[in-house]
């Protein structure tokens, strides 16, 4: 039987796939990990140099080595580039339910990219880790990602006013769940 992480590793869509997250890589994701605009609203910090963001992966790395988080690169199939990264997270055994997050480099915002990760991602989670439930957390100004979560069916569960302090604003936490 295959490892979670290596079926993880090997999802594909029409216009995606995933493969293993890797440092020689490094380039590819810092390229969107350095971005302003695209690191604002996700969780991490902005990747400044290039080591920066091999330190990251290298962390990345070590978490799924631990069998903590499952994640992946994002390659658009038409150019082989890596657009982004997909995350499955935060897994709770008892309760048999796991998180999800992705980034997608911004010149990949708005073509259905990030809508088709999330079904790959739930798809996954669902049929192969059996999980019964998949959520997400997003900053209510990022209007991108909760579009992403409503088309694959997450529905808006709550929401905690100014949970976030990004940049001197505080911005409320949209918690989106999906049951299966």
């Amino acid at each position: 039987m295959e490892k979670r992480d290596d079926l993880f590793h090997s999802l594909e869509g029409k216009k995606v796939y995933f493969k293993a997250l890797r440092i020689e890589d490094v380039q590819e994701i810092h390229d969107y990990a350095s971005d302003q605009e695209v690191s604002r609203f996700i969780g991490w910090n902005l990747m400044n140099t290039l080591e920066e963001s091999r330190q990251h992966i290298d962390i990345m790395l070590k978490r799924e080595s631990a069998g903590t988080h499952l994640y992946s690169s994002i390659v658009e199939k038409l150019t082989q580039a890596i657009i982004g990264t997909a995350m499955i997270f935060n897994f709770d055994q008892e309760a048999n339910q796991a998180e999800i997050g992705y980034v997608l480099h911004k010149q990949h915002w708005g073509k259905g990219y990030g809508t088709e990760v999330v079904a790959l991602m739930s798809d996954f989670a669902f049929e192969s880790l059996n999980l019964h439930k998949l959520h997400a957390v997003v900053v209510h100004a990022n209007i991108g990602s909760a579009r992403i979560l409503e088309k694959n069916r997450y529905e808006l569960e709550g929401r905690l006013k100014d949970h976030y302090f990004i940049a001197d604003k505080y911005y409320d936490a949209l918690l989106f769940g999906k049951i299966f």
